[in-house]
This record gives structure tokens, C-alpha cells and sequence, in this order.
């Protein structure tokens, strides 16, 4: 989700400018389902290149797509990927992040969880290669499992430990959690929703349905031996729990608050991410690393305060 705050007045104009066209919204709307070089960006639109080539540019400076030159049958192509599924822009200043506040971050790897109840199909890749034999849970404990840079599974749950603040005595504002992740069906199907859910410290914060299983393009971080009908990429979601409630990028999805957490009352922070057995929709999970989907980021637990 790309994140934007009134205290950036540049960055938010050009975003803001860069939305306020109806030719981009559409390049934006038909880039929602793969990349498209802007050849056949222009042939959909019934544009001349030249006009969709300079709409092209205003959405890369503000960062909304991204381009890349590829090789094509004649010459080079220039094709284009959406970078964001989502913006926010905070209008208001943010007693939370004002000058006041501090912010501590960890950055878990999503081999390292501690615990783990698993059930086929299932596996585990790493920057090297797939875990052999997959749909073996039992292999959730094997210690190549800490540079697990891509882990799935159909239905269980995973549990990683966190170090607390160490300020003790710190008044704290919110804590969040961000994670790449995505349904797992078999190959990969868009149409496969799953209800993830999560819990901090043994209490559930609340459940996100995915939409689905995502491969219709390769992720952007993926390595070049990762096959086309795999899994490709997934949604970058964020977590928050404050005073007020708990959010899923910044939309309630429950009423539980900070204090019920008692982050200062434990020697450690525990998230469990899984799918709870009574779910309407037991979809699996695609959790990501950094080196793999379309996000530089393994897990990551924010404390603002």
C-alpha cells in the first residue's frame, strides 16, 4: 500500500496529479490484471502511442507503475507493472507519528516462525530451490526451514516470537504488522478466497478474506528457475491494533484494542497467522519473503509510541 501524508505536500501532488486523468485511471484499471507493454496499452485505449507513452511517464514519477525494457521480436518493448493495489493519503496530522513519537521495528524472516501446525499441501522454497519432497508437513521443522523464502500451505497456522520494546515504562500508540501474502490453491487461481486470520499474543485481532491465489504475471523478485504455473506474488496487507480498535489497512475489523495485548505484561510479542478450522473459506496461505512476490520485506512488526 503506498502512504501518504499531507506532511509530503510534494509527493502528494504528484500522485494526486497523476490520478486526475481519465487516460491513466484506465492505464491503471488494465494494468490491474497484467503487465502490458504500452503498444497494447495504446491499441486498448484506441490512443496514439506518443499519448499513452507521456501518460505512462507522469504515473511512473509518481511512483504508482513501474517500466522495464524488455527484449521483443523487433527491437525492445517497454512494458509496465502497477506498483500499488492501494493508496492512502492522511490528510490530518497523526498524533502517532508526530514528532514526539518513536517508532521500533523488527523484521522477522518467514522461516523463523517458532511453532507450527501444518497440513498438505504444503512446502517450503528457498533462494536456492523447493524443499524436497513437498506436501510433507514434518519438513515445517527442518532447520533448512530458516531461509524459507516462500512457505504455503492448504489450511494450519504458523507462530513467530517477536523481542519486545525495550523501554518498558514507553506509552505506546499502536502496534502493526505487514506481511506479502496470498491464498494458496492449487497452481495458482484468482478466484480462490481464503479467510486468513491473526493473532497477537493469543488474542484474535481479526480476519481478511483473500481474494485469491495470484500467477497470472511473474512476481518481481521471483528467480528466474520459479515456473510460470507456480504462485507468483501476493497482497501486502497491514495489521494495526491501537486505542481505538484493529485494523486491516486502516479499515476495523474488530473491536479489540491495545491494552488487551499487553505488550509490557510479556518477555515476548507472539504472532500466529493461520486459518481458523471453522473458516467459511479454508483457502490456504502463500507467505513471502523479501527475495520473492512483488514486496522487499520479510515480516514486520512496527511499534509506534
Amino acid at each position: 500500500m503506498l502512504e501518504l501524508s499531507i506532511d509530503e505536500p510534494e509527493r502528494l501532488r504528484k500522485v494526486a496529479h497523476a490520478l486526475a486523468s481519465d487516460v491513466r485511471i484506465n492505464i491503471l484499471k488494465l494494468l490491474n490484471y497484467k503487465q502490458e507493454n504500452i503498444i497494447d496499452l495504446a491499441d486498448k485505449l484506441d490512443l496514439p502511442v506518443s499519448t499513452v507513452a507521456s501518460n505512462i511517464r507522469v504515473l511512473e514519477n509518481a511512483g504508482i507503475i513501474a517500466t522495464e525494457v524488455l527484449p521483443a521480436s523487433r527491437g525492445t518493448m517497454k512494458v509496465c507493472t502497477r506498483t500499488f493495489d492501494d493508496i492512502h493519503m492522511q490528510l490530518n496530522v497523526n498524533d502517532e507519528y508526530s514528532p514526539k513519537s518513536s517508532v521500533y521495528q523488527i523484521e522477522m524472516p518467514v522461516g523463523c516462525y517458532t511453532d507450527c501446525e501444518i497440513y498438505s499441501t504444503c512446502g517450503l522454497i528457498t533462494e536456492t530451490g523447493i524443499i524436497q519432497p513437498v506436501d510433507e508437513p514434518s519438513h515445517f521443522y527442518h532447520p533448512s526451514r530458516i531461509s524459507a523464502q516462500l512457505l504455503w500451505f492448504s489450511r494450519g497456522n504458523v507462530d513467530y516470537k517477536f523481542p519486545p520494546l525495550p523501554e518498558t515504562d514507553a506509552d505506546i500508540k499502536s502496534i502493526q504488522f505487514s506481511m506479502e501474502i496470498c491464498s494458496e490453491a492449487p497452481d495458482y487461481d484468482h478466484n480462490w478466497p481464503s479467510d486468513i486470520t491473526l493473532w497477537i499474543n493469543n488474542i484474535e485481532i481479526g480476519t481478511w478474506t483473500c481474494p485469491g491465489d495470484f500467477g497470472d504475471r511473474r512476481g518481481k523478485l521471483n528467480p528466474h528457475w520459479i515456473p510460470d504455473n507456480h504462485t507468483q506474488y501476493g497482497l501486502l496487507k497491514t495489521w494495526k491494533v491501537d486505542n481505538g480498535g484493529s485494523f486491516l489497512d486502516d479499515v476495523e475489523i474488530s473491536k479489540v484494542k491495545l491494552d488487551e495485548l499487553q505488550l509490557s505484561q510479556n518477555r515476548f510479542i507472539s504472532l500466529r497467522i493461520g486459518i481458523k478450522q471453522d473458516a467459511k473459506h479454508i483457502g490456504g496461505i502463500n507467505l513471502f519473503g523479501k527475495q520473492f512476490g512483488d514486496y522487499n520485506q520479510d515480516l514486520i512488526m512496527r511499534i509506534i509510541y
